[in-house]
């Protein structure tokens, strides 16, 4: 009897970088939570919520041990159970959701997905009663700024006491501003944490595998050419969790020839997303989230900063709304159904220009968002039109009056000490300072100029009177801040109102920022048709013809193409070839290139067609686990053991030399018994090894596929082809030949040569005979799949015909 340990566990991720709430609930079959270790890279908190701990059923651990394990430098909070209410989480939920409740499910299904509704309301709860707006600040500044709460079945068997912490200041949560979406990890292709970092997907794993600009290569780095926050957000997102509905894969992918096609809307979009500033996703967060009390006191024990914040916020919205008519007037003729949705849904959208026109009455037309620090606290200092507040008007005139004095001491300096080239550079730590070339000073600065930092070629220096006045227009700009702040609340309640339009905005920019700037510009860059358009079935072929290394074809020029075809028919492949014939990199380019597809991007192919994957599995690399104090072998029997249990019919599993840590028997008992079990599913396996008897497989299972990496010896030596051909191919001795360019004593090596081919001798016998017993039923296979590549084949009935008739003959004929 074999007992299967089941944990229900339910995610709720608080993005406030993009003011989101994304909920997961799934079932862990796997003692080593796997999928919750995948989330929780995936979404990189900040912060982790749990409940107390509780003893977990045997051979499993709690999530909160989980959390000291997988993210041992990520803050863990702990909240009592009775904050991991379900049925506070689901009216939560429903009153912070930008969308229709009905459509999240939450009416219907609230009770059976109360797992992550209770982590919701846990993350909520700790948000209302810890969160000030300081802090909220910070953490919208910062990159890492996701709230993770994590509930498991151990956690909500009990009758708890509610926890009652509630906040005297702090912020609030607009209502129906947060993008909600449910069960959105699980919607996607799932790739678990090993097979992102076999991949490398996100980081390269050797950190030598530099590019031509000594920059790390990674598929995302690769990719990485995009220009906002959110973008790049966007594409790591869907590198890590790409998409497996084919209807929205072929709608990127419309939106991709039509770029490529369209060279006018491509540099037309280009330009167009440029006038829109790079943090217009995070702006966001200062609409959603509001103050609870908004008062001259709160304001001035602020320091100025959260007006400062407020508005640059709007300066920022207004720059963004004001770049609207350009991409209106790019996106007007667009034709793929992509583009023309973000035309109706966003430049038809009357609400856009209604709050431009309530931004306009407020504030002055010429202000604009900038990134130069001096300019963009003069724009914040003069934002709201002149009138609207008579300490607003004197506070200016006195950021005006000190910003002149200072540019005068400046030129009074340059006179008395003879320092023509001296300039005044600002930013906002230090304020303005002093910056003189080396080669003006003569001996020794005057004692005048203090704080004396030597910063390339030239000086950086102040002196007591520039400090003086650069407290006296620190203060100034403080109090423009906070006046401006108050007369801005109104036209902030009144932005909050339409705060969802905002929402579909930054999501449609973000969208855009990655079709356009990472796959249309990583493709354009590329030479004329070494990128192509992959097709999709739901239980066709996995069919690349001539597919190249995404990552390593840009940093090696003649790197050699090689294809796959697998079937219903032939679902197994097995690689053979010596140790650096290319084994490892193939399988790894295999998987990015699926990777790449199911994201709505071209692969480096000439020809694909891919049946959709609903996971990627990989067992690839060698090395002991010290964390979990378990050697090589264990390491890759977890791993194995991993993909076993929760391999499925759609799946791809690639797993690179399976049972080369243990003895040479038991790892091939091992390897043979994995091979087994997967032939019996409808998956997609590669298995590469160095195994030569695993070839045997091919004459017992006729849907197992033999290949080889094509090696020439001479001399002793091998040259590697790197070219993948059909059959296996017996390369005598080519451990023995490394071994002997490593400088192992030539005696030894000529021992082990005899005694391999005794081995070998046996083998090849055995393999006779499994040939001649199994011919019936391997020529019966071989018609099947060319039946199966022909269902799925775009060919017209005369063709079909004329191709069966072929088939026919050969059959009979014997020459399949």
């Amino acid at each position: 009897m074999v007992l299967c340990l089941i944990s229900s566990v339910g995610v709720a991720a608080f993005d406030l970088r993009s003011a989101s709430l994304h909920l997961s609930q799934y079932i862990e079959t796997s003692s080593s939570y796997q999928n919750t270790k995948t989330l929780l890279q995936f979404y990189e908190p900040m912060v982790i919520i749990v409940s107390p701990n509780k003893l977990a059923a045997d051979g499993m651990v709690g999530v909160s041990q989980l959390a000291d394990r997988v993210c041992s430098s990520t803050r863990k909070v702990i909240m009592a159970r009775g904050c991991f209410d379900d049925t506070r989480g689901a009216v939560l939920v429903k009153g912070l959701a930008a969308k229709e409740p009905s459509a999240l499910g939450l009416d219907s299904y609230y009770k059976q997905y109360y797992l992550c509704l209770a982590a919701a309301a846990a993350t909520i709860k700790w948000y209302d009663a810890m969160v000030t707006s300081t802090i909220l600040d910070v953490f919208v500044e910062q990159f890492a700024t996701t709230l993770i709460s994590i509930s498991d079945r151990y956690d909500t068997n009990a009758k708890y006491i509610m926890c009652r912490i509630e906040a005297e200041k702090g912020v609030v949560i607009t209502n129906h501003s947060l993008l909600v979406t449910f069960n959105g990890s699980f919607d996607h292709m799932n790739i678990d944490s090993t097979s992102v970092q076999n991949l490398e997907i996100i980081e390269p794993m050797q950190s030598s595998l530099l590019g031509t600009n000594r920059k790390k290569r990674s598929l995302f780095h690769m990719l990485k050419t995009t220009r906002t926050i959110g973008g790049t957000r966007l594409l790591r997102a869907n590198l890590l969790q790409p998409l497996k509905d084919i209807e929205t894969i072929n709608t990127r992918l419309d939106c991709l020839d039509e770029l490529m096609s369209n060279e006018q809307l491509f540099f037309g979009l280009s330009q167009a997303l440029r006038k829109f500033p790079k943090e217009t996703d995070r702006v966001l967060c200062h609409f959603c989230f509001k103050p609870k009390r908004v008062t001259n006191e709160v304001l001035a024990s602020d320091n100025g900063r959260r007006g400062q914040i407020m508005i640059s916020s709007i300066i920022l919205l207004k720059t963004a709304l004001d770049a609207l008519p350009l991409l209106s007037k790019v996106l007007k003729e667009a034709k793929s159904c992509l583009l023309g949705n973000v035309y109706k849904t966003i430049c038809e959208n009357e609400k856009y220009t209604s709050i431009r026109k309530r931004i306009g009455e407020v504030i002055d037309e010429d202000v604009l968002h900038t990134r130069v620090p001096f300019v963009a606290r003069t724009q914040q200092c003069f934002a709201v039109k002149a009138g609207a507040d008579g300490l607003l008007d004197m506070a200016r005139r006195s950021f005006c009056d000190t910003s002149e004095a200072i540019h005068k001491l400046a030129n009074k300096y340059r006179q008395d000490f003879k320092l023509p080239n001296l300039k005044i550079p600002f930013n906002n730590r230090q304020g303005f300072y002093f910056s003189i070339p080396q080669k003006d000073i003569q001996g020794k600065l005057h004692s005048k100029f203090i704080q004396v930092v030597k910063h390339g070629n030239n000086v950086h220096c102040s002196s007591l009177e520039l400090a003086s006045l650069n407290m006296r227009n620190k203060s100034a700009a403080k109090e423009c801040w906070l006046r401006t702040a108050l007369c801005l609340e109104a036209l902030m309640d009144a932005i909050r109102e339409d705060v969802s339009v905002l929402t579909v905005l930054s999501e449609v920019l973000c969208l855009l920022d990655m079709m356009v700037n990472s796959f249309a510009h990583t493709i354009s860059t590329k030479p004329v048709d070494r990128y192509t358009r992959a097709r999709f079935t739901c239980d066709g072929p996995l069919a690349i013809d001539s597919g190249r290394h995404p990552i390593l074809e840009s940093i090696h020029n003649d790197f050699i193409p090689n294809g796959i075809f697998l079937s219903e028919a032939s679902n197994m492949a097995i690689i053979m070839g010596p140790n650096m014939s290319g084994k490892s990199t193939y399988l790894q380019q295999v998987c990015l290139i699926v990777i790449l597809a199911q994201i709505g991007c071209y692969i480096p192919a000439r020809f694909a067609t891919l049946r959709v994957a609903d996971r990627i599995f990989t067992r690839m690399g060698t090395m002991d686990s010290l964390e979990s104090n378990s050697s090589t072998f264990m390491t890759e029997m977890k791993e194995t053991a991993f993909i076993m249990q929760n391999v499925s019919h759609r799946s791809l599993i690639v797993m690179d030399e399976l049972g080369r840590a243990s003895s040479s028997s038991d790892g091939f008992a091992i390897a043979w018994s994995c091979c087994e079990h997967l032939l019996a599913l409808k998956a997609y396996s590669i298995f590469a090894t160095h195994m030569e008897n695993l070839s045997a497989l091919s004459t017992m299972y006729p849907n197992v596929k033999i290949l080889h990496f094509d090696v020439d010896v001479r001399n002793n030596r091998m040259d590697f082809k790197f070219q993948l051909k059909d059959g296996s191919r017996h390369v005598p001795h080519y451990g023995l030949m490394l071994a002997g360019v490593a400088g192992l004593p030539s005696s030894v090596v000529e021992t082990a040569k005899i005694i391999t081919s005794r081995i070998t001798e046996k083998e090849m016998k055995r393999m006779e005979v499994n040939c001649r017993q199994y011919e019936d039923v391997q020529l019966t296979y071989r018609v099947a799949q060319r039946l199966m590549c022909l269902k799925y084949s775009d060919q017209d009935e005369d063709s079909l015909r004329e191709a069966l008739k072929n088939l026919k003959e050969s059959y009979i004929g014997g020459r399949l």
